[in-house]
């Protein structure tokens, strides 16, 4: 087996490696270990310029050996009408954390859809009842896709409820997931009544102003908020987060660029009202839900622990598999 130079991974290869069951364990663990102060905290930085941004995220992760990796991600809104361009673009990195040595470079994409959906269904694991059966996915791209198929990796969902701006997008959703899960998924006008008939709720919108009011949302939900990314994206009414159990993936980041930014800076909680990040309840440092009835709030800004996690599922089951181009990016 060749294993001399850098690792050269198109997305469609990511994509024919890394399977969503496999994404969602290797983000658990990842977050185990962070829990368990076994790996180092994430960082990120963002980066705007008068089209769009970029997002840099890196971590370490230890598993079998000890990795590196930086992602890169480009959001700019208006690519596709403008140049038919996705609007997410990007490329991760892996290094041997000890040598320094490049391993692999990796289209983002994948990974960045997958490890997403992955965070809501551990946060699902600890933080939604058992006999929740009804969600509500609020946006209904390709995260929206991956937030469905998620979840029900973690509950038996039997019926889903589909929201987006676009009506035709929403019944393209229903129709398709319908299909290939089994289950009901039906397209929804009117967000109120179906988040109130629903155990769960999905919100992954670039929305810039909340759309998931506090009078939606009936005690025992499981909400995971997970469009804001950045300071100036916001799903949920910041008067959600008084009186309910947050649970954040990391608290700087979600303090400054998540749905909770926005509560903090409307003075409706403090930083005092975070219950936990998600890494102290998968280590068992703290429980999850405690009561049928409490309304449960993941704050999913995304952190460079699940991209190294599921980058390194992939370099090791593509070095097994001898997939890719080997290149010496020294030569």
């Amino acid at each position: 087996m060749n294993t001399a130079g850098t690792l050269i991974l198109k997305r469609s290869e990511v994509a024919a490696l890394l399977t969503l069951d496999d994404c969602i364990a290797a983000v658990e663990q990842a977050f185990k270990l962070f829990g368990e102060g076994k790996t180092d905290p994430p960082g990120m930085l963002g980066i705007h310029t008068a089209s769009g941004a970029f997002h840099i995220k890196a971590g370490t992760l230890a598993t079998n050996r000890k990795y590196f990796a930086v992602k890169a991600n480009a959001n700019f809104m208006k690519n596709r009408e403008r140049f038919g361009l996705p609007t997410i673009q990007g490329v991760i990195a892996l290094c041997d954390a000890e040598r320094g040595t490049p391993l692999a470079i990796m289209d983002s994409m994948e990974i960045t859809i997958q490890r997403t959906g992955a965070a809501t269904a551990v946060a699902a694991k600890f933080l939604a009842r058992e006999d929740v059966r009804v969600a509500t996915i609020c946006g209904c791209g390709n995260q929206g896709r991956i937030q469905l198929r998620a979840l029900a990796r973690i509950r038996r969902i039997e019926r889903a409820h589909a929201f987006d701006l676009d009506s035709a997008l929403a019944e393209k959703f229903s129709r398709e997931l319908s299909a290939q899960m089994g289950i009901e998924v039906t397209p929804v006008a009117d967000l109120a009544r179906a988040v109130l008939a629903s155990d769960v709720c999905v919100c992954c919108t670039p929305a810039r102003q909340f759309y998931l009011k506090k009078e939606m949302v009936r005690p025992g939900m499981f909400i995971s908020a997970v469009g804001a990314d950045s300071a100036e994206k916001h799903e949920l009414d910041p008067a959600l987060f008084a009186g309910n159990k947050i649970v954040v993936d990391i608290v700087e980041q979600c303090a400054t660029s998540g749905d909770l930014h926005h509560a903090l800076a409307a003075g409706i909680v403090t930083r005092a009202a975070v219950y936990a990040e998600l890494g102290e309840i998968v280590a068992g440092r703290k429980p999850g839900r405690t009561s049928p009835a409490e309304i449960t709030i993941f704050d999913s800004t995304g952190t460079a622990l699940q991209d190294v996690a599921a980058a390194i599922t992939v370099y090791e089951k593509a070095v097994a598999a001898g997939a890719g181009l080997r290149v010496n990016l020294a030569g």
